[in-house]
Formats: structure tokens, sequence, C-alpha cells
């Protein structure tokens, strides 16, 4: 197959790019940015660029984007040229090029306040059927560019899957409080149980994406690990996590005791991953449970691809106050 990865220099890009030539495919890689995984530069917003590296390919897997840790340091208009307008010139090239079908990257960043329950109320049960409420310019143009992906689905008859996923990068949280309580794998870890995504289980997910579409047609998915949460437990998880974890994972609390590890105090949202896996034929691999039983027996937490890629930061300089500012005003 002749593939075309957009962002390929990218934590998802080069996730996909390694991926997909270790199982013989060809890929065309394009990326604003050179790298081993990049064949091709310029934007994905250059219509004749664009469609000249699609041309004779059978699959798109656009992951190119301006990401949240953008929000504070782009202007919207340039959220809008690279999501929407990137994005349109994405279909537009399919579509001319002959693909079978596109895969979009998208986020759980999309569903935006919908995430945070009001005071009192238990954690939110997030599948694709909760109402997106965007919260900045970057889950906005991440929604607008799945509306354009159903749209050429329901008027082109061009296959579009999208795959809203949880956060499967290495880089340190943003928030300044949880870095400060939290050891950073500690962190990140605790965040199997209904928030994180390992990258090997992503790429895998994207090229089930792909391989299914024809059938398919157009969808939307929740991309995260698989949380051992139940509806039943949505309450409680807002009042006293550990004791929730606790009753699944009893022997979570020793590998925990021996790092001088904690766990949450409240979760608020739970990610279900269930229509993906069974619709997809997706099975995610890396989760809480596998997090435990590699701290207990001093292996990996993360998968081989996730520590091959390794961390990539968003911006080429650094910043003081954190992996990069945060402007919530969006």
């Amino acid at each position: 197959m002749r593939v075309l990865v957009t962002g390929s220099a990218g934590h998802l890009g080069e996730g996909l790019v390694r991926t997909l030539r270790e199982r013989q495919h060809e890929v065309v890689g394009i990326d604003l940015l050179d790298s081993p995984f990049t064949t091709d530069i310029g934007c994905v917003s250059d219509k004749d660029f664009v469609q000249r590296c699609a041309r004779g390919v059978d699959w798109v897997f656009h992951a190119a984007t301006l990401h949240k840790p953008h929000v504070a340091t782009h202007s919207r208009a340039a959220f809008l040229e690279t999501n929407i307008a990137g994005t349109l010139c994405v279909l537009e090239a399919a579509l001319r090029g002959g693909a079978a079908g596109v895969v979009f990257s998208s986020t759980t960043s999309t569903f935006g306040a919908a995430l945070r329950p009001a005071d009192g109320e238990p954690a939110v049960w997030v599948t694709e059927d909760l109402a997106c409420i965007p919260r900045n310019i970057y889950g906005t143009t991440k929604k607008a560019a799945e509306d354009l992906c159903e749209l050429f689905f329901r008027s082109k008859g061009l296959p579009c899957i999208v795959l809203r996923t949880a956060r499967f990068f290495p880089e340190a949280d943003d928030d300044q409080d949880l870095r400060d309580r939290y050891d950073d794998l500690n962190l990140k870890v605790n965040e199997y149980l209904y928030r994180r995504l390992d990258l090997a289980d992503a790429v895998e997910a994207h090229i089930l994406a792909a391989e299914r579409a024809a059938d398919l047609g157009f969808g939307r998915y929740v991309l995260s690990a698989t949380s051992p949460f139940e509806p039943q437990h949505l309450a409680s998880l807002g009042t006293d996590a550990p004791a929730v974890v606790r009753s699944i994972f009893p022997e979570y609390e020793d590998a925990y005791r021996q790092r001088s590890w904690k766990m949450l105090p409240s979760i608020d949202r739970v990610y279900v991953n269930r229509r993906a896996r069974d619709e997809l034929g997706w099975r995610p691999r890396f989760d809480f449970q596998h997090a435990i039983d590699a701290l207990r027996h001093d292996g990996d937490v993360f998968s081989p691809l996730a520590r091959a890629v390794g961390s990539k930061g968003y911006h080429p300089q650094t910043f003081e106050e954190g992996p990069y500012p945060v402007d919530g005003s969006g």
C-alpha cells in the first residue's frame, strides 16, 4: 500500500510512519519540519503541495495539527489555517487522488467543558454521544475539522474515520499544581485509569480504522486505555477515587507505596473506548493493570514504540513556567 501521513515529524505521525514502514507500506510523510520520517516538507494548507503528495495513495492518515500547547503562542487565524483549511486540503486531495479513505486524528479536547462535572455531580461518562462544548480555539477547530470529514463522506462518499485520542504525549503536565504534587510517572500511571493512551495503541487504532474505513463509511471513536470503571463507580470517583481503585486493584497500593506515589483523590471523567473496540476490532494493550504489573516486575510502563519516539516538545523555545504557556481563554 502507498500511504500518506501528515504531521510525520510529530509524536503520532512518527509512530505511524515507523509502524507502516515496518509493515512494508510505502509511506509519504509530510510536515513543516524535516525529520527521518518526513519525505516532503510543506504545509497542509498548501493545496497544490498536498495534492501532489496524495497522488496515487491508498490511505491517508491526517495527524498534522496545531495542538493545545500552541493556544498561547499562535493566533486563532493560524489554528483556522492549519486545523480547518489544512483538513479541507487533505480531504480534497484524498478525493481527487482516489484514496480509499481518510483517518483523521482528533482529540478528546473537542468535548471541552462537557468533561467537567458540576460541584457534587458524579464523574462524567465520556462516550462518543457526549455533546461537545469546546473550551478553546484548539477544540473548536478540531471539532470543525471532524464535521468536514463527515461532510465529505455524506456529500462525496469519501470514507472518513475520526479518532478522538486521549493524551499520549510523554511531556510533563501543563498544570503546575499537579507537577508539584506528583512524580511525573506517578501522574501518567494514574491517568491510565481514565484518560491516557499509549502511542502504540493509538497507532494500531489508526491502522485498523484505515482497514475498516470502506465498510464503516464514517464514524467517531474515543481512543483511550480501557478503563476499569463502570457507571456505578462514577459517584464515588468524585469523592474517594483511591477507595474505588483499591476495590478493583488491591495490589496497586504496594507498588505505589514502594515509590512513595499517590492516587488522585478524585477523578472527574472516564473515557469509554467500547465503540472503538467493538467496531474497529481494537484491543489496546497498555492500561492501568499493565502499568501495575510492569511496576511490580521492574518492567516498562510504556510501549517500545512510545520510548523510541520519545519526547518532542511543541515549541523550539523553552518556558520557565512549564512545558508550554497555558492560556485557557483560547
